[in-house]
């Protein structure tokens, strides 16, 4: 008699394989890091006309969603692959938002149906106004409900500058869709200029009950969190590539900065690293697909991920020397990407902390 094995499938599958070498031969040709760094000069730093090419071209937006509500009815397996992509080109696109967290949180809605098409479309981007550092099975704030119109305010929503549509939690235990033009949405300080964070006001605002909150937020946030540590990962691995890279080239007292050997473990200290980061991501990933075991694997790859992710991009600026710490280098946007990562969807502490409750291993 066969049994199914609960062994996680850490490998990546030809169509994988294939999707990502769309995915990026599409960033090669459209997400260079000049243009990125030029884009986030400006007031605005989203890429949209790249949005549409991955969203509406590929159709990367509806990966999650089923066949039957519009969508490419394929897995959190695939949807980590494309992260792993955007996050080595440090992509400005709502693709975290709106196709993974704020698309997970409608399909946990009864009353949906219409937003999952349109977000799986690539017709409009929907984000989740649930402050980005927000664990999965935080408390997360809710605004008023008042007269039927919603009142209140919300800090740390990322990509809610773009966004056609908000998801927001009101304090009646409803989860509300609510027009963007129907907000005040400010722009706040973000270390990351590719993933910029705002400030919604509502005062009155006109929202659609979807569901309950509680139960969307939860879910949305775990896959978040679960598909970050991919996006982690593609940071780090370009860290890593383009250091080794560098100092192959580099030259030093007439030989490759790389042929020293301090350098040398410096940097298969790091690759050992980002291979057990790429583990953990894939696992996470493969427990989102199949549903075994997620949240402990999700939160062993986010207390994993952060760490590696940052120490990678601190290595590659230090190693890359002079030009390591100058703007037109591209190698700051993945540090900044990193130090955010390493506070969305909850820090590596809190992700420790629950691990510690999940496997009752708590500290005396």
């Amino acid at each position: 008699m066969s049994t199914t094995s609960t062994q996680p499938d850490l490998l990546y599958s030809q169509e994988e394989e294939a999707l990502r070498a769309a995915v990026r031969d599409l960033l090669t040709d459209h997400c260079d890091a000049a243009g990125v760094i030029a884009r986030v000069e400006t007031d605005a730093p989203h890429d949209l006309a790249l949005w549409k090419m991955l969203a509406d071209g590929m159709g990367l937006a509806g990966l999650l969603v089923p066949e039957d509500r519009g969508g490419q009815g394929a897995t959190h397996r695939e949807a980590a692959v494309v992260l792993e992509e955007l996050g080595r080109a440090v992509a400005p696109v709502p693709y975290l938002t709106s196709a993974v967290v704020a698309t997970e949180a409608l399909l946990a809605c009864a009353d949906a149906g219409e937003l999952v098409e349109e977000l799986a479309s690539g017709r409009g981007i929907g984000v989740l106004a649930v402050g980005l550092h927000t664990a999965p099975g935080a408390a997360f704030p809710a605004v008023r409900l008042e007269d039927g119109t919603l009142h209140g305010e919300l800090t740390g929503i990322a990509d809610a500058a773009v966004a056609d549509v908000l998801l927001v939690p009101a304090d009646d235990g409803g989860l509300y869709a609510v027009e963007a033009g129907a907000a005040t949405v400010v722009p706040q300080t973000s270390l990351d200029l590719t993933r910029p964070l705002a400030r919604v006001v509502l005062d009155g605002a006109p929202g659609r009950r979807l569901g309950e909150a509680g139960p969307a937020v939860r879910r949305a946030l775990r896959a978040g969190a679960g598909l970050l540590a991919s996006e982690q990962l593609g940071v780090a691995d370009w860290c890593l590539t383009e250091t080794v890279r560098h100092l192959k080239d580099r030259k030093q007292f007439n030989r490759p900065v790389g042929g020293f050997q301090a350098l040398k473990h410096r940097l298969a200290q790091l690759w050992l690293e980002v291979a057990g980061l790429r583990a953990a991501a894939r696992a996470a990933a493969d427990a989102l697909a199949t549903g075994v075991d997620t949240d402990v694997t999700v939160t062993v790859a986010q207390a994993h991920a952060s760490p590696v992710a940052v120490r990678a991009a601190e290595e590659a600026v230090q190693l890359h020397g002079g030009i390591g710490m100058t703007w037109e280098h591209p190698v700051h946007l993945r540090l900044k990407r990193a130090k955010a990562d390493s506070i969305a969807h909850g820090t590596a502490g809190a992700h420790r902390e629950k691990l510690a409750d999940l496997v009752d291993l708590r500290a005396p």
